[in-house]
């Protein structure tokens, strides 16, 4: 065969596999979008981060929109990549980067950091989960509970849940409402990751019943009556559970992430976040404090005691 019509031949296959390689990406990535949840390329909290005295209309019962831009190839390997990673540790293994290179990011070697970026931001919006570098010589990663008082590298199995996502951003629009959000407010925001009162979702079941039983039982939400409102309207506060799992600057580092920005670039969230940072600091310290004195008390006792069995 001539050489001219070799090249031609194995230029139309490049093409070939080029297509079908594509394909295969777009069928992977509408499989993920299902199991995994809306990408942070359309967050709802970016239209969220608007005046507290806008007047907005509840669209809690608006039908889903059908208009969904295709995403790119990176979108689509940060949507494998938010899969392999839940896989590997659902099975106990080591996240490293070599075996993201190899088994998912392939070709795209090249834009890796920003692959994993778009992952990490998939990883908190869908679950609530940072994804964090525990050791940079062997390049491993570990998954991290924005929910999580004692700050564990680890986490159990049942931790790793899709409703940890949905609160973290619950929790985000009440605090940006001034820490309490009506409803309407809440199904806004929802309703832009296509999540609507009354209407079963894939990931979260009933996310009414979800958000205003399931959570509120949990004590992660406080749903109560707007005082004086007739007919009755309802708002979101944190429940004590949230304030002792997470805070202002979790949730506002939440919301920073999604934006790809900083905490600071909200100045006065971020200005609340710090006065709550220095009250929970100084409330830690004052309970060091009574921690500290009791044990000095009881030794000081003892002390005394034995000195006054002696005699």
């Amino acid at each position: 065969m001539p050489r001219g019509q070799k090249s031609k031949l194995r230029a139309r296959e490049k093409r070939r596999q080029a297509r079908s390689e594509a394909q295969g990406l777009q069928g992977a990535q509408a499989t993920a979008a299902e199991e995994e949840g809306p990408s942070t390329s359309s967050s709802p909290l970016c239209g969220g981060a608007k005046s507290q005295d806008e007047e907005r209309p509840s669209t809690s019962q608006a039908p889903p929109t059908t208009n969904r831009s295709p995403r790119s190839p990176l979108d689509q390997k940060a949507i494998l990549l938010v899969q392999f990673m839940l896989r590997k540790y659902n099975m106990r293994e080591s996240i490293t980067k070599a075996d993201m290179l190899k088994y998912v990011i392939k070709k795209y070697k090249n834009h890796f950091s920003e692959i994993l970026r778009r992952a990490s931001d998939l990883m908190v919006l869908a679950f609530g989960i940072d994804v964090k570098e525990i050791d940079p010589i062997r390049q491993c990663y570990a998954l991290v509970s924005k929910l999580n008082p004692r700050g564990d590298v680890r986490l159990t199995g049942e931790e790793i849940m899709p409703k940890t996502g949905l609160l973290m951003t619950v929790l985000c629009v009440i605090f940006m409402k001034g820490n309490c959000a009506t409803e309407e407010e809440v199904w806004e925001v929802l309703n832009v990751m296509e999540i609507y009162a009354g209407r079963m979702h894939v990931m979260y079941g009933d996310p009414k019943k979800l958000l205003t039983q399931d959570l509120v039982q949990e004590k992660y939400l406080e749903y109560r009556q707007v005082a004086d409102s007739d007919p009755p309207r309802y708002e979101f506060l944190w429940g004590p559970r949230a304030h002792s799992e997470t805070s202002k600057m979790k949730i506002l580092e939440f919301l920073a992430k999604i934006h790809n920005t900083v905490p600071s670039a909200f100045p006065s969230w971020y200005e609340e976040a710090m006065r709550d940072e220095e009250e929970r600091a100084r409330a830690r310290l004052a309970a060091l404090f009574r921690t500290s004195a009791s044990v000095l008390g009881s030794a000081l006792y003892r002390v005394n005691s034995s000195n006054s069995s002696r005699r």
